[in-house]
């Protein structure tokens, strides 16, 4: 690659408990950038990192000494971790990938850069307000249909970037338990904005996002040790983030790029982390379906103070955990404020999101 698209503007964060030997299928397309690597599970573990990478390395005893008593907000034995690499960063953008993750091969065969296209998607805008039936009209050989609005064809900016997977596809332990030879080989060459007002279930292994649009919102809630609920982290950010995006008008893209997930976790562990989730998102879904946001909320920072209030009065009533959650929420903001205090630049950038 001649040009390396925001080699200083841009970080690669992956959770992981173990060595990093996947970064070499993807040194092609990783080595100019900048790592940061949140370590799982016992820190006095090594891990090893193929050389020739630039990255950062954190293990617990790291996110204990950085945060002091705020780092209880960092989930403990489970990927949701990956989340103070948001926090640490300093770039505009972020890229988050999982380390069973490895390069996928489009329909001719050649491998896909899937940093690339995150990118290409974060830099054009997005189009929530009217549906383009030739999806993203940014793209090369698309453009807006007839009978879309003149005045909505300048789009929104595009907050975040969520990728798919080819091989095994993100499914919920029953679905897995009932399919478990299932395998995603459907090649989908098209990228679409989620309408305003739509949900939709977050995959945090293949995603990318602006960090200065959206950063503080992207909070992977209070999983795994110690926590009645598991695999529900990248879907709680998902939730929050589209809610917050469609109150401040920014949009949020689906579709390409594709990566290769490559193994399976056990269903009937990851059913015993879901057990809960799947009784209560039937109410946590209408929760954020119904959520209204005050004008006063111009910033994320407030969006997401003002979201952890009602998830403490109206989710707290399903179960405690949720009341230690909007704790958490909170305890989050605080942390990303302090490591990352206002400077004109963000200042404005909120400003600019928020008109």
């Amino acid at each position: 690659m001649a040009t390396v698209p925001l080699k200083d503007e841009l970080d690669i964060v992956i959770p992981t408990i173990r060595n990093l030997d996947f970064l070499e299928m993807w040194r092609p397309f990783f080595e100019q950038y900048h790592l940061i690597i949140v370590q799982d599970g016992d820190p006095s573990k090594t891990i090893k990192v193929p050389d020739g990478f630039d990255y950062e390395l954190y293990n617990r005893n790291d996110i204990n000494k950085i945060l002091g008593p705020r780092a209880s907000c960092i989930s403990f034995k489970d990927s949701a971790c990956r989340c103070f690499g948001y926090m640490v960063s300093k770039k505009k953008y972020i890229f988050t990938i999982d380390d069973d993750c490895f390069v996928a091969k489009d329909p001719s065969g050649k491998d896909i850069n899937a940093l690339e296209q995150h990118i290409k998607n974060l830099l054009c805008p997005s189009t929530p307000y009217f549906f383009n039936t030739l999806y993203d009209p940014f793209r090369d050989g698309a453009d807006f249909v007839r009978g879309y609005p003149f005045s909505l064809r300048e789009g929104v900016s595009t907050a975040v970037s969520h990728g798919l997977w080819l091989n095994i596809p993100d499914y919920d332990a029953p679905t897995q338990l009932v399919k478990p030879l299932e395998r995603n080989t459907r090649y989908v060459d098209t990228v679409l904005t989620i309408p305003k007002g739509t949900l939709f279930p977050m995959c945090g292994m293949n995603l990318a996002f602006d960090r200065d649009l959206i950063g503080p919102a992207m909070y992977f809630g209070l999983m795994g040790d110690g926590q009645p609920i598991g695999r529900y982290d990248d879907m709680w950010a998902g939730w929050c983030c589209k809610v917050i995006c469609d109150h401040l008008g920014l949009g949020i893209k689906t579709g390409l790029p594709y990566i290769y997930h490559s193994k399976a976790s056990n269903p009937f562990v990851n059913l015993k982390k879901e057990y809960n989730g799947i009784f209560w998102q039937e109410e946590i879904i209408p929760f954020f379906q119904q959520m209204n946001l005050s004008k006063e909320s111009t910033t994320v920072q407030k969006c997401y103070v003002e979201m952890a209030k009602q998830v403490n009065e109206k989710l707290g009533k399903i179960d405690p955990y949720f009341v230690k959650l909007a704790d958490a929420m909170v305890t989050w903001i605080e942390a990303w404020d302090e490591l990352n205090p206002p400077t004109k630049d963000s200042a404005k950038a909120t400003n600019a999101a928020s008109k």
